[in-house]
């Protein structure tokens, strides 16, 4: 694929702006699960800014929208910059997170504009994308469904449910992402249930599958872009190897950075870092 410079490095900008906010609202907000919003952010930006998806953030029941259901709702705080820049809301609330005169909590709520569903218990999104998916097709509306899974929240049964329903009606306006980032909340992944090869087992039920590394702007755009073009009767994967609480390097190496919250004079540090 040709490589856009310009539209990379705006991306890569946005990215890097994304992940420096996030910490922010962290600050503000030391509920939020902030080494799981840190892993998924390339994604968000390359969805968003990378105009994968069809919005207007003035009008949030815009037929022609694509859907996009955020399954790991924990992991989602880095959107709200995001959303905010948008114009979806006043970047004022960004200042308020997890306070009583805010709407946007510890954890996503369906009442924040921009977020299609209820982001709560793990293992529901992709079975509501996929009530979703045959909807559309059953209207023969073009508008394609976006997922985003942790891969911890793989192990639930309900997402296989999901996976092999998606496979056995062709949903092929669906593309899930998983993100990869190998950690859960109390261990890694692989010491709870270990799902390699990942790839392989969504083929077995019928799907395309894609792995990409998640934090490399310009493949992530690439792959979601040709992902969402592509429609050959199968719901589509991208696996994306990405790192939790990518960044902050006391976060990376902790097998439970999922749970733990930085101190203010940590978050001060990193953002001093003009490199961060």
């Amino acid at each position: 694929m040709k490589k856009n410079v310009k539209l990379t490095d705006f991306l890569e900008k946005k990215a890097f702006d994304v992940r420096r906010r996030t910490l922010s609202i962290h600050g503000l907000a030391p509920e939020t699960r902030v080494a799981s919003s840190l892993s998924c952010v390339e994604i968000f930006v390359a969805l968003y800014y990378g105009k994968i998806l069809k919005f207007k953030a003035t009008d949030l029941q815009w037929d022609k929208r694509d859907r996009f259901i955020i399954s790991k709702g924990h992991g989602a705080i880095s959107l709200y910059p995001i959303l905010a820049d948008l114009g979806f809301f006043s970047k004022y609330e960004l200042l308020k997170v997890g306070t009583k005169d805010s709407f946007l909590g510890g954890i996503p709520d369906p009442v924040i504009p921009g977020f299609e569903t209820v982001n709560g218990s793990l293992g529901h999104g992709l079975g509501v994308a996929c009530g979703i998916a045959v909807g559309l097709k059953r209207k023969k509306k073009k508008e394609s469904v976006f997922v985003l899974n942790g891969d911890g929240e793989m192990s639930e049964g309900s997402v296989w449910e999901a996976i092999m329903f998606a496979g056995h009606h062709k949903l092929d306006n669906i593309t899930l992402i998983v993100d990869n980032n190998k950690i859960g909340m109390l261990d890694y992944c692989k010491n709870v249930i270990d799902l390699a090869p990942l790839e392989e087992k969504f083929k077995v039920f019928g799907w395309h599958s894609e792995t990409v590394d998640g934090h490399n702007m310009q493949k992530v755009y690439d792959i979601l872009k040709y992902l969402k073009e592509k429609r050959t009767n199968k719901p589509k994967v991208l696996i994306a190897d990405t790192i939790k609480g990518k960044g902050v390097p006391s976060l990376e190496c902790d097998v439970l950075c999922h749970i733990r919250n930085l101190s203010k004079n940590e978050i001060d540090k990193l953002l001093k870092d003009k490199e961060f």
